[in-house]
């Protein structure tokens, strides 16, 4: 292995997070936020190209593929290692941050991966990272931390196997361009997709990040989807199945969203919502489409994070997350409100933000590959994302009713991280260049056209007019919101115990009765071979001669033609 792989920046920043839990006080915050800027600094040292290759059991192991790709995305992870260590500063946890630069180091090894083992072993410490970060939130926080880990030990075991498959038939580890023609390859796809929260198996994103601290989740938001994104357009981009997978995940983060009436699970439902974006920009894989959803996840990244900080400064604040218990909110948190709203207009795709430079390109490329129905799903689910995540969330935490809450605005490091996000927001959507300098192909698209700006400022209109036409129907109640985990959650357990007793009635009627035969079985055979018994008592020489004689009898007939 040579020297430059030993720079690493995902391990530098992985063994980062390790040495800082064994730290106090001014050196352990020093390190925190030193140590993702080093990394940032190490990912742009080395030129593009492979480092870190050597031979594994008679296999080429490349432990870093450095592109425009791969930089892309190790870049966007570094700046919310900062970010997110900057928010989180404050934390009592001792636990929370370290294991978030874990987290953080092991998605960049993963991004930077050229070949299936060395992604696989990210992969699964991103798997361990994220648990951590969870479990450090407390004892509520350790239930949804233990359905968290067993779907994503589940995701790992499907990408393993997808990945032993797949040597065993091509004879090689190398992370290339992909099909899902073999059991194998559609073996790796499904642990991708699991991770990047596609159905059925999507609830235990909603179930688990919410848990989380008030600054666990922005951590959480961050890594492990958009790792799955990367993936899927490095691996699998133009596989026509992705889009209607894509699709479906838009749709099904508006309806939950629009239904959940807790704000950390709104935004994680718009988590998934978001990140079917990127699938289906991945599914198209067109130049056009991978450039968008590579931006699109860049830009998410740090708009999502933004909303998720607005939203755990509120609930470090009030020690409320539900929009029955909040509102008001901005007499006392201005700033806060702020942020807010602007992380509220980026997800919306409003001009002068981020998203409306990065989610466009996604829909012209369906536009461009002649998607008619394509581009018309995108097009009304950008409404939706402004209905759930662009008014509602902003509204009924910040504005509707007043609670009677006068908490203050959070302190100075949280505020901090907070004006960065949105300054990205804002800096990104007005000069978008150095974005689509970055990204993996060359970018001709101008998002700033007279028609796209009409049009996207005419959706968002109307979508805000039936948001306050609508009000007393979106206003939320005390309610619980039923997703798919209520299967494994409360189903499968209630349906054990009835199944269980039954299997066990069954096992006495069928078992039973075999049971007594055999022992009555076993008793006279051990009857008749006791030395009292017919063959184990002592026979007279003149009988064993009669029953020689018998015997060979016997196999004279037998062999007689």
């Amino acid at each position: 292995m040579t020297a430059s792989a030993l720079l690493h920046p995902g391990v530098w920043l992985a063994f980062a997070g390790v040495a800082a839990f064994f730290l106090r006080g001014r050196a352990r915050q020093a390190l925190l936020l030193a140590a993702p800027l080093v990394a940032l600094a190490l990912l742009w040292t080395f030129p593009e190209g492979t480092y870190g290759r050597w031979a594994f059991l008679g296999y080429d192991v490349t432990v870093v593929r450095l592109d425009r790709l791969s930089r892309l995305f190790a870049t966007i992870f570094a700046i919310m290692a900062f970010a997110g260590a900057l928010f989180a500063i404050g934390q009592p946890s001792r636990l929370e941050v370290p294991a978030a630069l874990l987290y953080a180091g092991s998605a960049i090894g993963a991004v930077l991966a050229g070949d299936l083992l060395t992604l696989f072993v990210f992969w699964e410490v991103m798997a361990v990272g994220s648990t951590l970060v969870l479990w450090s939130a407390g004892p509520r926080a350790f239930s949804a931390s233990q359905r968290y880990l067993a779907m994503h030990l589940f995701g790992g075991m499907l990408l393993m196997a997808g990945t032993v498959g797949h040597v065993a038939a091509t004879g090689s580890l190398a992370f290339e361009t992909m099909r899902p023609d073999t059991v194998a390859k559609a073996l790796i796809l499904a642990g991708f997709l699991l991770n990047a929260g596609a159905p059925p198996l999507s609830a235990w994103l909603p179930d688990a990040y919410p848990e989380a601290s008030w600054s666990g989740m922005v951590f959480l938001s961050a890594f492990t989807t958009k790792t799955a994104v990367y993936v899927l357009l490095r691996g699998f981009a133009g596989t026509e199945i992705l889009v209607p997978i894509g699709l479906f995940m838009v749709f099904y983060g508006i309806v939950f969203a629009i239904l959940e009436n807790d704000m950390r699970r709104i935004l994680a439902y718009s988590i998934v919502n978001q990140v079917g974006f990127m699938v289906t920009g991945a599914g198209i894989g067109t130049d056009m489409a991978v450039n968008g959803a590579a931006a699109h996840a860049f830009t998410h990244i740090i708009y999502k994070a933004l909303l998720l900080m607005s939203a755990g400064a509120v609930l470090l604040q009030t020690g409320k997350r539900k929009c029955t218990d909040l509102g008001g909110l901005f007499q006392s948190m201005p700033l806060t409100a702020a942020c807010g709203i602007v992380g509220a207009l980026s997800i919306s795709s409003f001009p002068l933000t981020s998203g409306f430079v990065s989610k466009s390109m996604i829909s012209q490329a369906a536009a461009d590959g002649h998607l008619q129905a394509v581009w018309m799903l995108l097009a009304a689910a950008s409404a939706g994302v402004f209905l759930h995540a662009g008014i509602k969330f902003p509204w009924f935490v910040f504005f509707q009713k007043d609670s009677g809450m006068r908490p203050p605005d959070p302190p100075a490091p949280m505020r901090a991280a907070m004006l960065l996000m949105a300054f990205l927001c804002i800096g990104i959507g007005m000069a978008p260049g150095p974005l689509y300098a970055l990204l993996p192909y060359p970018v001709s698209y101008v998002p700033y056209t007279p028609g796209h700006v009409v049009a996207m400022l005419q959706l968002l209109l109307f979508s805000g007019l039936a948001f306050f036409l609508l009000l007393p129907l979106l206003r939320r109640t005390l309610t619980i919101t039923l997703d798919t985990d209520w299967l494994w959650r409360r189903l499968v357990p209630a349906a054990w115990g009835p199944l269980e007793a039954g299997l066990a009635g069954l096992r006495r009627a069928t078992l039973g009765p075999a049971r007594g035969l055999a022992e009555r079985v076993a008793g006279t055979a051990a009857r008749i071979g006791s030395p009292a018994g017919a063959i184990g008592r002592s026979w007279a020489t003149r009988t064993m001669m009669l029953w020689v004689v018998v015997v060979l009898a016997g196999l004279l007939l037998l062999s007689y033609r």
